[in-house]
């Protein structure tokens, strides 16, 4: 079943605010007028009558309403930017957990497209595109104004109106598709710059940048083409609109001389019908100038609302205590968000809490696949994980959080201090910091850093080394009190020194009766298990307490070459 109109409901709450402008803009319009009446009276009755007091005071009252305007219209303008400025701060939130939430499927570019939409939608409603809008309505009614002048300087405003309207029709015909392919396009070739910066090592070190520059260059070229193609379009279109108006202008003034003449209407009525044609004419002219800036804001409102659509707001759920950490999956099928194929085929256990349960397996077998949905990471195809009964893919979040803790295979710390990622960006608190650092052996690196906890690790912990990030991360993952602690290959960068902090980590959680899962490679580490899961082809080869297993797999073992490397022995036993 669809989900409401998210991005409607939250447009609905500045309902008051767009009222508010569109009479402002009723009024504006209004007072246009003003200037046209002004002309018609100089010329049919000030200069006839060679009355000085009645200038003065229409020009005192001409003056007065364009103060009018003017605050009308500063007022105007003031009020879409504090309003437009209130919906980004409301919007962006949802917006930035949608994308996320996206993003945790699969669609690593929508973050950043979400939040770039956010802004086009926000430029548009501060900006003079939606002022256009407002004012075209009014068409009509200035050239309703000049029938009452003449009929005949009416039949040629309309067909002067239609002319542009039909440009309008045409340029979005013309420069619509081209200008849609050429941002996708864009799109592409932005991202592809993006992840290739992001391994900008590899590249320097490979001499894979001409590649690489090539493959961008192709993605770019073809924007540019595109782009190129609209804006000649749109400068084609723009170019008769131009002509058409200035026609339009001077053929008014022409047809009203043709009347004067034949004593049909007065010089004052013509060089006022002159003006109205213009004013007509301003907001049709402003809505195909600003055509792109709309076309740009649909299409962002599209993308929002599908986004909304897709990811609402969580509804309230019912807070629950803290977990004990016993963990029991039933029938899990998992596999990479958006995959048809899973990698976990079916697969069931139970942990009670306070259990270290070592996971290993070949590679690809499904270790991290398991790692990421005894998180919730990972939202299951079919089955469930559950938490002290709760499923964790239904928790909410923000409250399960605390309760869990995460290190996965390529460690993310992000910029901030050492502090604020053990800390998990959290509210402050020393003493927790420190005890994380302190439980998983890392104080006493942390102290040698040049700032200590202070110290600044940069975009991604760039300022640290493979080892320091992780055992940086096994402590943010021990940070405040998780009861589920899951541990992706954490000794994979680690040296010997850190290696011994990670068994020290290890005993401590066991001694706090954390319920933790360690995927790994080495066999030091199943020596503080006190059970083992064996996988292989996404399903489980041998589960139970660790001497029971290791006694199964042992009699298995081919004395080979092949097998002599922890890595390979941990294979073939769980091929085996």
């Amino acid at each position: 079943m669809a989900h409401p109109n998210h991005l409607i409901s939250f447009l609905r709450t500045f309902k008051g605010g767009l009222v508010m402008v569109a009479t402002f803009s009723l009024v504006i319009n209004l007072l246009m007028l003003a200037p046209t009446l002004y002309m018609l009276q100089i010329y049919d009755r000030v200069l006839s009558s060679r009355n000085t007091t009645t200038l003065l005071m229409l020009t005192l009252i001409l003056l007065g309403l364009y103060v009018l305007d003017a605050l009308l219209d500063w007022t105007r303008g003031r009020a879409l930017i504090r309003g437009s400025a209130a919906l980004d701060q409301q919007l962006g939130r949802v917006v930035l957990e949608a994308s996320f939430k996206r993003t945790l499927r699969g669609n690593t570019a929508v973050t950043s497209r979400a939040l770039g939409d956010l802004a086009s939608l926000r430029q548009f409603l501060t900006g003079k595109g939606l002022f256009a809008f407002l004012d075209a309505p009014w068409t009509p009614i200035y050239i309703a104004v000049i029938f009452l002048l003449h009929p005949n300087l009416g039949v040629f405003a309309v067909v002067a109106a239609l002319l542009l309207v039909v440009l309008t029709w045409v340029s979005e015909k013309l420069t619509g598709p081209p200008q849609k392919a050429a941002s996708e396009e864009a799109l592409q070739a932005s991202q592809y710059a993006s992840a290739s910066v992001r391994n900008a090592e590899v590249i320097e070190s490979m001499g894979m940048f001409g590649a690489i520059r090539q493959r961008w260059q192709v993605r770019q070229n073809a924007a540019i083409s595109l782009q190129g193609e609209a804006s000649d379009r749109a400068t084609d279109v723009g170019a008769a609109t131009r002509f058409v108006r200035m026609a339009a202008q001077s053929g008014v003034l022409g047809l009203g001389a043709l009347l004067v003449i034949d004593q049909q209407m007065t010089p004052g009525g013509m060089i006022a019908a002159s003006i109205l044609l213009g004013r007509a004419l301003s907001p049709v002219d402003a809505v195909i100038g600003h055509w792109r800036s709309l076309v740009q804001a649909r299409g962002a409102y599209q993308r929002l609302n599908e986004l909304l659509q897709a990811h609402p707001e969580p509804k309230p759920r019912t807070s629950l205590p803290r977990p004990q950490g016993f963990v029991t999956v039933e029938n899990l099928v998992a596999g990479p968000p958006g995959a048809r194929t899973p990698v976990l085929k079916g697969i069931k256990f139970g942990a009670t809490a306070g259990m270290l349960v070592a996971v290993i397996g070949p590679s690809a077998s499904g270790k991290s696949t398991l790692a990421r949905a005894l998180v919730g990471v990972w939202p299951p195809m079919n089955g469930t994980v559950r938490l002290d009964g709760a499923d964790v893919s239904q928790w909410n979040k923000d409250e399960l959080g605390p309760w869990l803790g995460y290190l996965p295979q390529d460690v993310e710390l992000f910029e901030g201090t050492v502090a604020e990622n053990i800390a998990r960006f959290g509210v402050p608190d020393s003493a927790r910091t420190v005890s994380a650092a302190q439980r998983a052996g890392v104080h006493d690196m942390i102290l040698r850093l040049p700032q200590g906890y202070d110290t600044p690790i940069g975009e991604g912990g760039m300022a640290l080394s493979g080892g320091q990030r992780q055992r940086i991360g096994l402590a943010r993952a021990m940070y405040g009190d998780p009861a589920l602690v899951v541990l992706d290959e954490p000794n994979a960068n680690l040296d010997e020194a850190g290696d011994a902090a990670l068994l020290g980590a290890l005993r401590v959680m066991k001694q706090e009766k954390r319920t933790v899962f360690v995927i790994t490679h080495r066999m030091n580490l199943l020596a503080e298990a006190d059970a083992i899961l064996v996988l292989a082809n996404g399903t489980i080869q041998a589960y139970g307490p660790r001497d029971a297993v290791m006694d199964t797999l042992r009699p298995q073992r081919k004395p080979t070459v092949a097998a002599s490397t922890p890595d390979a022995q941990l294979t073939h036993e769980a091929q085996a």
